[in-house]
C-alpha cells in the first residue's frame, strides 16, 4: 500500500476542519480534487475514513486510526527537519551519549554546558538509559559515548571513571529508620515507595533489585525529578532510594546509608574503542574524563 503525504495531510485537515472544502483550501486543493483524493484513498484502504452527515465528515474508527499514525509521521518529519537543519548552518557533526538517571540529572549538564560552549559546531544527542541497555548499545555500535553504573563494569569496553557517588535511602525525619545508620535493602521492601516515573533508568534498577530480593516495591507515587522525590518523602508520602549526589536539602528529610553491594554507583564513561571515535566524540570523551579526574582528584 503506498501512502502519499498530500493524502495524510488532507485527512489530517478534513479530521482539524471538519469540512472537506476547508480541508482543501488549508492543503492548497481544489475541492474537487480534495474529494478525488479522499475517494481514492478510501476505495484503496477499502474502508470508509469519514462518516458523512450535514454537518460535515468525522472520522470513523479507521480514519481515527489513520489519523494517529499520520500525525506520528508528521512528527517524525518535523524531528528529521530539526535535526538536519543545523548542518545547513554549519553544523560540524553530532555525538549521541546515553546515560543513567544519575548522570544526566547530577553531573552531565554542567560538563556538556562546558563542552557546548568551547564546541558550538557540535550537536550532542543525550538519552537517558539503563546502564545494562547502555553497556549493549555502546558495544554494537548503536551509540557513540555511555555514562554507566556497572557493579562489574563495562566488560570489554574502553571505560574512563567519570563520578564517584552511592544511592542512600532518604526517610522522613519522624520515621522508625531515621534513626538507623544503615540498613540492607531487604529490610524495606515492605515500605511504601516515592520514585521517578516508569521507564527511567533508576527505576528500572531499583524495581530490578527488590526482583532479586524475591521481592516487589509498593511504589506510592512517582514523580519526575530527584527534588520531587526528597520533598515528597519529607513531606511523608513514603521513602526514596536515590544518588546521594541527588539529594536535596529539605527540612524533615534524613539519609540512611544503604549496606547492599550495589549501593556504591560510580560511574564510567565507556565506548568501544576511543582510538575508534569520530573527531568530535573524541573531544567530547576526553573533555568528560579531564572532568571525571578533576572531580575524582578534588573530591566535588
Amino acid at each position: 500500500m503506498y501512502y502519499d503525504l498530500p493524502d495524510l495531510r488532507l485527512v489530517a485537515a478534513i479530521a482539524d476542519s471538519g469540512s472537506l472544502t476547508r480541508a482543501a483550501a488549508r492543503v492548497h486543493l481544489a475541492p474537487s480534487s480534495a474529494s478525488h483524493r479522499l475517494t481514492q484513498l478510501e476505495a484503496a484502504l477499502g474502508v470508509p475514513l469519514f462518516a458523512r452527515h450535514h454537518r460535515g465528515l468525522t472520522p470513523t474508527l479507521a480514519g481515527e486510526s489513520l489519523l494517529r499514525h499520520a500525525r506520528q509521521v508528521f512528527a517524525q518529519l518535523e524531528q528529521m527537519h530539526a535535526d538536519l537543519a543545523p548542518y545547513a548552518s554549519g553544523l560540524n557533526s553530532q555525538v549521541t551519549v546515553f546515560a543513567n538517571t544519575n548522570a544526566i540529572n547530577c553531573f552531565l549538564p554542567e560538563d556538556l554546558g562546558d563542552f557546548l560552549r568551547e564546541h558550538p559546531r557540535i550537536r550532542v544527542s543525550l538519552e537517558e538509559q539503563p546502564s545494562p541497555a547502555i553497556i549493549q548499545a555502546v558495544a554494537a555500535g548503536q551509540v557513540e559515548i555511555g555514562v554507566v553504573a556497572a557493579e562489574r563494569g563495562p566488560g570489554s569496553l574502553d571505560s574512563q571513571p567519570y563520578r564517584r557517588d552511592r544511592l542512600a535511602l532518604v526517610v522522613p525525619a519522624g520515621h522508625p529508620l531515621a534513626a538507623r545508620q544503615v540498613v540492607n535493602f531487604a529490610e524495606v521492601l515492605d515500605q511504601p515507595f516515592v520514585c521517578l516515573h516508569a521507564g527511567s533508568a533508576i527505576h528500572t534498577f531499583m524495581m530490578n533489585a527488590a526482583a532479586q530480593l524475591g521481592g516487589s516495591l509498593d511504589v506510592r507515587i512517582q514523580v519526575r525529578s530527584f527534588n520531587a522525590i526528597c520533598r515528597m518523602v519529607a513531606a511523608g508520602v513514603g521513602i526514596g532510594l536515590l544518588p546521594h549526589s541527588s539529594i536535596v536539602a529539605v527540612d524533615g528529610l534524613k539519609t540512611v546509608k544503604i549496606a547492599d553491594d550495589w549501593a556504591p554507583r560510580d560511574l564510567q564513561l565507556c565506548v568501544r574503542s576511543r582510538a575508534a571515535l569520530s573527531p568530535a566524540a573524541a573531544a567530547l570523551f576526553d573533555h568528560l574524563a579531564d572532568k571525571g579526574r578533576q572531580a575524582l582528584t578534588t573530591g566535588v
